[in-house]
């Protein structure tokens, strides 16, 4: 399987080095450009085997799949200048949610799909998000999820989720992240524990949470029931976090999906006019 990647970026980065990793591809299959090269030859230095080119003819010709990971209003004059050099039997994958593959198939010749992915698939871990164009082949299918299954558990989600999944899967490790960062930051300014102590523990007790929920040990719902006591400390934490919380993460997807509406109007003035324009409300 030869592979071109359009975009070192972080996402585009994370594809390259968990794919080599889990050795899903190898990196002598990889052919990777970048808009600063410089980027993309900084990648080059950790597998020597992978090409690194400025010509976009040399990443897309003969290439299987070609990963676009790039910003979505740079997808559509990226596609209109590569189109020529695409054939039926490739496929395009973008990685970005206010774009569906189905808009990608008045542009290109070519198969369409989008792969979600999150941080932690670089652990060769958590979900990536699936959603094909109707060009698509069984073949195609089944190959895209074999390889994103290497990195992560694949997820094909309908387009009408897109934005509330990705907040999850994409997003959520920096939320979560976010959170933890202030239970540690208090943590060190009410008790006599140091931010370094805090954040030993903190990071442990995540990995090990993690753990208890791939080994299906307990549920989220169940964590809480084994941790809280009647009348213990546990449950006192849960009522300050309760009287915290209220509309928060109401408010956490009122932000992002208004931004995925600005996003969404963004591209839809470059492409037809589409049932797809909204991925969340249709």
């Amino acid at each position: 399987m030869n592979i071109g990647l359009i975009g070192t970026g972080n996402m585009g980065t994370i594809l390259i080095e968990a794919f080599i990793e889990s050795k899903a591809v190898n990196p002598s299959s990889f052919t990777i450009t970048n808009r600063t090269i410089e980027k993309a030859f900084n990648i080059k230095k950790n597998y020597p085997e992978l090409e690194v080119t400025k010509q976009l003819a040399e990443v897309v010709t003969d290439k299987d799949f070609i990963f676009v990971c790039v910003k979505p209003l740079d997808i559509y004059p990226l596609l209109k200048e590569m189109s020529h050099l695409l054939t039926e039997r490739q496929t395009i994958v973008i990685i970005t949610s206010p774009v569906h593959p189905e808009q990608l198939q008045d542009i290109v010749p070519c198969q369409t799909a989008r792969l979600i992915p999150s941080i932690t698939n670089r652990a060769l871990s958590g979900a990536s998000l699936l959603t094909f164009g109707s060009s698509c082949s069984t073949a195609t299918k089944t190959t895209l999820r074999q390889l994103a299954s290497h990195i992560s558990t694949p997820i094909e989600i309908h387009h009408s989720i897109t934005r509330a999944a990705s907040d999850i899967v994409s997003c959520g490790p920096a939320f979560i992240s976010f959170l933890v960062q202030k239970m540690i930051e208090a943590s060190a300014q009410e008790t006599d524990i140091t931010v370094e102590e805090a954040t030993i523990l903190s990071e442990n007790m995540l990995v090990g949470l993690g753990r208890l929920i791939e080994k299906k040990v307990y549920t989220l719902p169940t964590l809480q029931d084994k941790v809280c006591v009647k009348g213990g400390v546990t449950g006192e934490g849960i009522k300050a976090l309760e009287a915290g919380v209220q509309d928060m993460f109401h408010r956490l997807f009122q932000n992002t999906h208004e931004k995925f509406d600005e996003d969404l109007e963004a591209v839809g003035h470059q492409y037809a006019p589409s049932v797809f324009t909204d991925d969340r409300r249709n």
